[in-house]
C-alpha cells in the first residue's frame, strides 16, 4: 500500500486549501483513510477519517464545520477540503491507512501505512 499526500501550501487566515491523498495497492475494499496533523512542538493529532466500505466519516472537534473529507473511488484519492483556515491549523498533514477496517477506527487506533506529509501554513 502506498499513500501520497499533496496540496499543502501557504494560505492566509480565512482561506481554503484542498489536500489530496493518492492511494494504491489495497487488496480489499475494507480500509479506512485518516488524516493526522502535527504542528511544530506538538503531538500528532487526528483530524478526520473516511471509511472505504460505506463512506462514513468523522472529524475532530477542532475542525468540525470547516473541514470535509471525501473520496473519489475512480481516482483512488481521498480529499480533505479545508475552509476558514486558522493559524492553529498550521501543521504537517499526513494521510494514513488502516486495512481490514469495515468502519473508521478511533484516532488512537494503530495505523498500518503512512504517507509522507504535506505542510500547511496559515499565516498573514
Amino acid at each position: 500500500v502506498q499513500l501520497q499526500a499533496s496540496g499543502g501550501g501557504l494560505v492566509q487566515p480565512g482561506g481554503s486549501l484542498r489536500l489530496s491523498c493518492a492511494t494504491s495497492g489495497f487488496t480489499s475494499d475494507y480500509y479506512a483513510i485518516r488524516w493526522f496533523r502535527q504542528a511544530p512542538g506538538k503531538e500528532r493529532e487526528g483530524v478526520s477519517c473516511i471509511s472505504s466500505s460505506d463512506g462514513s466519516t468523522y472529524y475532530a472537534d477542532s475542525v468540525k464545520g470547516r473541514f470535509t473529507i471525501s473520496r473519489d473511488k475512480a481516482k483512488n484519492t481521498v480529499y480533505l477540503q479545508m475552509i476558514n483556515l486558522k493559524p492553529e491549523d498550521t501543521a504537517v498533514y499526513y494521510c494514513a491507512a488502516t486495512v481490514m477496517a469495515t468502519m473508521c477506527p478511533p484516532f488512537y487506533y494503530d495505523v498500518d501505512y503512512w504517507g509522507e506529509g504535506t505542510l500547511v501554513t496559515v499565516s498573514s
